[in-house]
C-alpha cells in the first residue's frame, strides 16, 4: 500500500514493451501480458504489474503478498528489498520510483506535444493557469494541471495534489492529447520532482518562480529544498530546452546556475530580467498598468490582477509561452485578459461600506508576506488578515508567520486552518507567540464574520491559508468548509 494508483482501459502490453526501463533477465517471460500498473496493493486487480515503493510511512514490500493475492502478475522492488517469497516474479530495479514513471509513460504512451512545468514555492498554480490562458487566447488546445486541478477545454475538475502520482498523471496525458489538447502547463512541486513523480513526461520547457520556507517538514535544510526543485532542471529538461526563470528572487542566481550548467537556455524575466523585463508599474485597487520590454519592444500593459507577485507570475507564464513559440505581442497582449486562479488573491466580494474580501492560498511565509504588502498600497485605511497554519506540517513556520502578520496587517485574526491530527489550540499558541495584539478567534467561520464585522471603509480584509480548498480536516476527518462561501454569507448576513 502506498502512493494511490490508475490503470489504462485501452490495452495490454507485454513485459519486453518495457525494455531499457526493466531489467531483461531475471527469468521473467518477455510474453508477460500486463493490462495496468500500480502501487497501491489494495487497488490491484488481475493483470497489473505492482511497483513495491519505500515511503516515509510505508514500504511497498510490505504489500507485495497482498498485490500478488489480489492478481498482481510481477513485483517490481528495490534490489535491497525484503520481499519474501512471492507466488509472482519479482523484477529488481534500481530506483523503482523511476521506473514506475518511466513505464507509465510507456505504457500509456499519449501526451500533449507541447508540456511545460514550473517550479518555485509560491506563484506554481498562478503561472499554470496563466500560461494555459496565454495559449487559449492563441488558438490553441490549452490544459493547466496542478493544486486546484485540472482545466482544460470542457474539462474543470478539483484536484488535492499538486503534481498528481505517475500513473494518474500519464493516464490523465492521454486522456487530454486523445481529446485534442495540444499545450498542457503542470505544476512541478518538491515533492512530486523527488518522488520521480514526473519523470516520463516530454517537456518542451521549465520556469522557476522563487523559493521561500515551505515543506521543511519534508526537506531537512532548504538548500535540500532548492535542490529538489533543481531537478526539472538538472534531469527532465533536455539540454538546449528553455528555462524561463524570475530574476528577482535571492534564489534567482542560483537556479540560473544549475539551469546553465545543465545546458539549458536561460531566459530571465522580472525587473531584473533581460529576457522579459518589467520597467515599471502603478497599483490600483483591481489592476495595475505594467510597461513591459521584451526583444527591444517597449509594451504598456493594464493586467486586470492586483499585486506586484501577480504581474511577476504573468511575465513567467508568457516567457513559457513565447518560448515554446507564442508570439512576444501576442502573449503580452493576452496578459489583458487573465484570470486569477481560484483563492488567489481573489476578490469575493466587499462590505456593505465597500471594503472588498480577498481569500488567498498563502500558507507559508513569503507568500503571506507577498499578499499582505500587495494590498496596501490601494488600502487607505487597514489591513485585516484572518489566518492560521496546518496541523502535522512545518511547526516552524508557525511564529515567522505570526511575527509577518502582525508586522503587515493592522488587525490580525489567529484561526484555525487544517489542524490535522494536531490539538489546534497549540498551533494558535505557536503562532500568536510571535503575534503580539493579535485576536484569537478558533473557529474558522466565527473568525471569517467577527472579521467582516470590523470592516469600515477604506479596510482590506484578507482571508488567507486555505484558497481554493473546500474541505476542513480536523482530527482525521475532512469536513466541508469553503472560505469563499463563508465569506459570501458572512457579507450576506453583515448586509442584512
Amino acid at each position: 500500500m502506498a502512493q494511490g494508483d490508475g490503470r489504462n482501459d485501452w490495452s495490454v502490453m507485454k513485459l519486453r514493451d518495457l525494455a531499457g526501463i526493466l531489467p531483461p533477465d531475471g527469468g521473467v517471460s518477455g510474453d508477460l501480458e500486463i493490462s495496468g500498473l500500480g502501487s497501491d496493493s489494495r487497488a490491484i486487480v488481475a493483470g497489473d504489474l505492482f511497483f513495491a515503493l519505500a515511503g516515509s510511512r510505508a514500504d511497498g514490500a510490505a504489500y507485495a503478498a497482498d498485490a500478488a493475492r489480489r492478481g498482481a502478475v510481477a513485483v517490481v522492488a528495490g534490489r535491497d528489498a525484503a520481499i519474501g517469497a512471492l507466488p509472482v516474479p519479482v523484477i529488481a530495479v534500481d530506483d523503482p520510483r523511476l521506473a514506475l514513471a518511466l513505464s507509465a509513460a510507456r505504457f500509456f504512451d499519449a501526451q500533449p506535444a507541447t508540456m511545460v512545468a514550473v517550479t518555485g514555492t509560491s506563484g506554481k498554480t498562478s503561472v499554470a493557469s496563466f500560461t494555459r490562458q496565454i495559449w487559449e487566447h492563441d488558438g490553441k488546445a490549452a490544459a493547466s494541471i496542478g493544486t486546484t486541478g485540472v482545466t482544460a477545454p470542457g474539462r474543470e475538475e478539483y484536484g488535492s495534489l499538486t503534481t498528481p502520482d505517475p500513473v494518474a498523471l500519464h493516464r490523465l496525458l492521454k486522456e487530454l492529447a486523445d481529446a485534442g489538447v495540444t499545450h498542457a502547463a503542470m505544476e512541478a512541486s518538491s515533492h512530486g520532482l523527488d518522488q520521480r513523480r514526473l519523470d516520463g513526461v516530454r517537456l518542451a520547457a521549465g520556469a522557476f518562480t522563487n523559493l521561500g520556507r515551505d515543506h521543511m517538514d519534508y526537506h531537512p535544510t532548504i538548500e535540500d529544498y532548492h535542490k529538489a526543485k533543481m531537478r526539472l532542471f538538472e534531469v527532465l529538461l533536455p539540454k538546449g530546452a528553455p528555462a524561463v526563470i524570475f530574476a528577482d528572487d535571492r534564489w534567482s542566481e542560483a537556479t540560473e546556475s544549475v539551469a546553465r550548467r545543465a545546458g539549458l537556455d536561460v531566459l530571465t524575466v522580472g525587473r531584473k530580467g533581460t529576457f522579459i523585463t518589467l520597467k515599471r508599474a502603478e497599483h490600483e485597487r483591481y489592476r495595475q498598468r505594467a510597461e513591459i520590454e521584451a526583444a527591444g519592444v517597449i509594451h504598456e500593459i493594464d493586467l486586470p490582477l492586483a499585486g506586484d507577485f501577480q504581474i511577476y507570475n504573468a511575465l513567467v507564464a508568457a516567457g513559457l509561452a513565447i518560448a515554446t513559440g507564442t508570439k512576444t505581442e501576442a502573449a503580452l497582449g493576452a496578459l489583458e485578459h487573465l484570470k486569477g486562479a481560484s483563492g488567489r488573491l481573489e476578490l469575493v466580494g466587499t462590505s456593505a461600506s465597500g471594503a472588498p474580501v480577498y481569500v488567498d492560498y498563502a500558507h507559508k511565509p513569503d507568500a503571506l508576506e507577498n499578499v499582505l504588502t500587495a494590498v496596501r498600497p490601494f488600502t487607505t485605511g487597514r489591513v485585516l488578515v484572518a489566518f492560521g497554519c496546518g496541523g502535522d506540517r512545518d511547526r516552524g513556520k508557525r511564529p515567522i508567520m505570526g511575527e509577518i502578520a502582525t508586522r503587515l496587517a493592522d488587525v490580525v485574526i489567529v484561526t484555525d486552518d487544517n489542524p490535522r491530527s494536531e490539538e489546534p489550540a497549540s498551533i494558535r499558541a505557536a503562532i500568536l507567540a510571535a503575534a503580539p495584539g493579535a485576536i484569537e478567534i478558533g473557529d474558522r467561520r466565527e473568525a471569517i464574520r467577527s472579521a467582516i464585522g470590523m470592516l469600515n471603509a477604506g479596510d482590506t480584509l484578507i482571508v488567507a491559508g486555505k484558497g481554493h480548498e473546500e474541505g476542513q480536516t480536523v482530527a482525521g476527518r475532512t469536513l466541508p468548509f469553503s472560505d469563499h462561501e463563508e465569506v459570501r454569507l458572512a457579507l450576506r448576513g453583515a448586509a442584512a
